[in-house]
């Protein structure tokens, strides 16, 4: 895993321009803390910051090879799990090996196939070759959108980057935000291939882009396919099962410390059970965290969201799988630490995130990368699967809009922010529900649909795309954000395309054939689980209750009113001025999430000090 940047100008020679490229490989240490690398030459920068997970000695980038017509530059963030194999065949074809890394053999790859390669990697990556026998540059992002790449086009050629931060380190690129940009403050959707910031765009997931002296040109490589689904479900169950198997087989490949993320839920039990038996098979035991709040073992109450404490299921699965388990606690201080939230809101390069989520996840990653480089996480199968509560919800299988939006219309979602908490004139420029209205409706458009589906099947398909192709990409993109800025790997089994092509085709009546969530995850795993796990009912990624966060948020955001900043032309004074005067026990989740919001916008703006035009 690492971190990628660089740029292309085809009207003039880029030799001599390193401050600019080492600025940019500079803001992705934390991607790559092992080594880094430039390489220049004519009309093409490569950067590169690597964390060392195969061949620790070998696969140093940008990794160059040597041909007849010229030299073809690699610079690689990611794992292709199906690297031996790919290895295998292209020694076959005559090409040989200097290391044993997936590098090396990605390289080969587009030497081989050129962009077509694209098709044959099974992994989570996002690449950039630079073929001087063709000046053109070729960027590659895997088909789920797991490993981020963004590109800012010039004048003359692009800049390209892992994160945005890197971009803007480049003299040529502008932090600029819209009212197009704003929308995500407020709606929790993105449009494929937007970003908040103006001129900048995203590489969209499954797509091939290339750049030469003519421009930018865009290829879809894999894009979420309808087939009939003609296997039984006994068939069904165990096809699941054998992919699962492999998958995790393949992602526990590394030649550093690899742990497993153990919530106690189905999805990273099952991986968990999964991991565990084949790190035992080879007499080596297997590590697991898990996060939890202080005092909350005494003091938690359920409620419709959060039904149960993980930590109690979590250690009961440990014990099962024979793990050696880990619980990391954190205390309302370590959620409130401005300093952590500031961390957070620049990992993110944006304040449009999960709050205390975010800043919980940051931190149990942090505690986990002082034992592991490596972590499997269950992350994609509520997406995958079907199992988000609200999706069984008849009030949101029937609205005709993004799911996750109409849950929280309805309060089915603990990540909701109070429209009131931002200035009129901001929302009336944005106009966020049209936005996500029209949205919407290019989603569904996409959406290939079976002539013999009743209507509820269809419908119950609409909505699974849009988890896979619009939800997911931005849960990825908070998993990725988190984990490398603290350094740390994580690998998303679940998010094999093999399995998400296949689970995706299979009705929803066969997703719920047992009546309940995710059925076909627990049909395919529940012989290696312990009964209270099978039985669990799901429990969203878990939010402190403790008050005297609330009351923390609170001081930060009085503090904040009395400062005279930006941050008002987007958030309202007076929406501030009563929640900071609202009685602590009293806080709702969704004004304690809207404080949340506030002080990141205000970090935000401070950091990166971006132009914002209404």
């Amino acid at each position: 895993m690492c971190g990628i940047t660089g740029w292309t100008a085809f009207d003039r020679e880029l030799n001599g321009e390193n401050t600019p490229l080492e600025a940019m490989v500079r803001t992705l240490t934390n991607r790559g803390p092992d080594a880094g690398g430039t390489w220049i030459d004519g009309h093409a920068a490569l950067g590169h910051r690597r964390l060392s997970i195969i061949d620790l000695a070998g696969g140093v980038q940008p990794m160059q090879a040597v041909t007849p017509g010229g030299r073809v530059v690699l610079t690689y963030s990611g794992e292709v799990y199906n690297f031996t194999e790919l290895r295998d065949e292209l020694r076959r074809k005559g090409h040989h090996f200097r290391t044993s890394s997936d590098t090396e053999v990605v390289l080969n790859a587009f030497l081989e196939w050129g962009e077509a390669m694209a098709e044959r990697l099974n992994g989570m990556f996002a690449l950039a070759v630079w073929d001087t026998r063709t000046q053109r540059l070729t960027m590659i992002r895997d088909r789920l959108g797991i490993k981020p790449l963004f590109y800012y086009p010039t004048a003359d050629g692009v800049i390209f980057a892992s994160e945005p931060k890197a971009i803007f380190a480049h003299p040529l690129a502008k932090p600029l935000v819209s009212a197009r940009g704003l929308r995500e403050f407020i709606a929790f959707h993105r449009p494929p291939g937007e970003t908040i910031w103006d001129g900048l765009h995203e590489v969209v997931p499954g797509t091939v882009v290339t750049v030469d002296r003519a421009g930018v040109h865009h290829r879809t490589y894999w894009r979420l396919e309808t087939r009939e689904h003609t296997d039984d479900l006994e068939t069904t169950v165990g096809r699941i099962g054998e992919l699962l198997d492999d998958t995790v087989a393949r992602q526990l490949v590394a030649d550093v410390p690899t742990c497993v993320l153990l919530s106690g839920g189905l999805d990273s039990s099952a991986i968990t059970a999964l991991a565990a038996a084949r790190r035992a098979s080879r007499g080596e035991p297997l590590d697991t965290f898990a996060i939890d709040f202080a005092g909350e073992s005494d003091s938690f109450v359920a409620n419709e969201v959060h039904g149960s404490r993980d930590a109690g299921f979590a250690s009961e699965m440990a014990a099962h799988a024979g793990t050696r388990h880990a619980e990391i606690v954190l205390s309302p201080a370590d959620l409130a630490d401005p300093e952590v939230r500031r961390q957070v809101v620049i990992a993110r390069d944006s304040p449009a995130g999960l709050g205390d989520m975010d800043v919980s996840l940051y931190l149990l990653f942090r505690s986990i990368r002082e034992h592991s480089t490596v972590a499997l996480s269950g992350e994609a199968a509520d997406e995958v699967f079907g199992g988000y509560g609200w999706l069984h919800n008849p009030v949101v299988q029937e609205s005709e809009m993004f799911p996750w939006i109409t849950a929280g219309m309805i309060g089915a979602t603990p990540n909701t922010q109070p429209a009131e908490m931002y200035n009129l004139d901001m929302l009336i420029a944005t106009n966020p529900l049209e936005a996500v209205a029209d949205g919407y409706r290019s989603a569904v458009a996409e959406i290939g649909l079976l002539e013999n589906e009743n209507a509820h099947e269809r419908r119950m398909r609409v909505l699974s795309h849009l988890h896979l192709t619009r939800f997911l990409r931005m849960m990825l993109d908070r998993k990725d954000r988190m984990s490398m800025a603290v350094g740390l790997e994580v690998r998303v089994p679940f998010c094999d395309h093999r399995l998400v092509e296949y689970v995706y085709n299979t009705p929803w009546s066969m997703k719920t054939y047992d009546g309940r969530e995710k059925s076909l995850l627990r049909g395919a795993t529940r012989e290696l689980l312990p009964t209270s796990v099978v039985e669990r009912v799901k429990s969203p990624y878990p939010v402190t209750q403790d008050r005297a966060y609330g009351e923390a948020l609170q001081q930060q955001a009085k503090q904040l009113l009395g400062e005279d900043g930006p941050v008002f032309e987007i958030v309202s004074r007076d929406w501030l001025a009563e929640t900071v005067a609202t009685a602590p026990g009293e806080l709702a989740l969704a004004a304690r999430n809207g404080l949340e919001r506030a002080l990141d916008t205000s970090i935000w703006l401070d950091a990166y000090r971006p132009e914002i035009r209404m």
